[in-house]
């Protein structure tokens, strides 16, 4: 399934069950919710998100522990589920998606080229996945946003609808 099929799927979900979404995005930018923002009738389940690059920002913006953060560096699965768990408490939505990684063309602290997770918090508790992309930067960044969507998509898919 494609990045803009990811899309559609997730946002009718959360049409159907009446839930919202928020994004929380390191790697790629912005590219989730500027994704998300291009299927038709979208604001009434999207309510926003941040872009937090900057290690920082991950903990200013979207709550992630300074703690955290400072033994395990940014691109770690704890921080991708902390990132999601941060942007759907500060949103007030039903469901956060984040992404944290490496897309190159260096190693980031450490980590590989291609090292990203995703990760999507809800009601229910939150999901991480560790993915190991190959390819140039844009390939990787583009393979991310993708599996972030297909993430939310199962998680809807899955989980009971929110009271």
């Amino acid at each position: 399934m494609g990045t803009e099929i990811a899309a559609q799927v997730a946002v009718r979900r959360l049409k159907e069950r009446r839930e919202t979404l928020a994004t929380a995005e390191s790697l790629t930018g912005g590219s989730v919710a500027a994704t998300v923002v291009e299927i038709e009738g979208v604001s009434t389940v999207y309510l926003g998100g941040v872009v937090v690059y900057a290690t920082e920002m991950k903990h200013r913006l979207a709550g992630v522990p300074e703690q955290l953060l400072a033994e395990r560096g940014a691109v770690d699965p704890d921080v991708a589920k902390a990132l999601a768990e941060g942007v759907r408490e500060r949103c007030g939505a039903t469901w956060g998606v984040a992404t944290t990684g490496v897309a190159g063309p260096e190693k980031q602290d450490g980590k590989p080229v291609g090292l990203v997770y995703v990760a999507v918090a809800g009601p229910a508790g939150a999901q991480v996945r560790e993915l190991n992309l190959d390819g140039d930067r844009a390939a990787i960044r583009t393979e991310s946003v993708t599996r972030a969507l297909l993430l939310l998509a199962d998680c809807l898919k899955d989980a009971p609808a929110a009271v």
